[in-house]
């Protein structure tokens, strides 16, 4: 039976899993204690609990990086992420990774939307709701998986999407 899992890797790590059916059987945040790892193990331990969420049978979409951030944060976030990352390849899971205006874009038709006016479309589109943010990241990369399974998605925005995430651009090379 295959599953659609969703994760927005963060100091609150949101995970949706949907059925085959897009029905969801969990929903949660794992919150890192203190939002601090001041070891690889304790880095690698939160990626392996986080992991443990989907099995080599699910399609797997876990939130890009945003290169646009700043802040001292940053760099536990791109930890996270790549701890995330490397148990999901140790497991054998391959996984999809959208970008966060893909992941707006899936929601909303703006890739430039913030995480405030995604709120409504999630509710109005699938009828999701939760106070984390970061879980509803998670549904929606759930949703984004589930579509690039079965094929598709609902709107003309969405299918641009999957296209996307499916055959992304060429970056030509210069001449020299």
């Amino acid at each position: 039976m295959t599953r659609y899992v969703g994760i927005d890797p963060s100091t609150k790590t949101g995970i949706v899993v949907l059925d085959e059916n897009g029905n969801v059987k969990e929903q949660l945040e794992i919150v890192l204690e203190n939002g601090i790892l001041s070891s690889a193990e304790q880095l690698q331990d939160y990626g392996r609990e986080i992991a443990n969420y989907a099995n080599t049978l699910d399609v797997v979409c876990i939130e890009g990086f945003s290169f646009g951030s700043k802040g001292k944060a940053v760099s536990t976030q791109y930890g996270i992420g790549f701890a995330i990352r490397f148990a999901l390849r140790d497991m054998g899971i391959k996984y999809i990774v959208p970008t966060p205006g893909q992941v707006k874009k899936f929601a909303t038709g703006s890739g430039s939307s913030s995480k405030d006016n995604m709120v409504l479309p999630i509710f109005k589109k699938w009828g999701f709701e939760h106070d984390s943010d970061n879980v509803r990241d998670a549904f929606v990369l759930a949703q984004i998986a589930r579509s690039i399974r079965i094929g598709g998605g609902d709107t003309k925005y969405q299918q641009e999407v999957i296209q996307t995430i499916l055959a992304p651009p060429v970056k030509k090379k210069k001449k020299a």
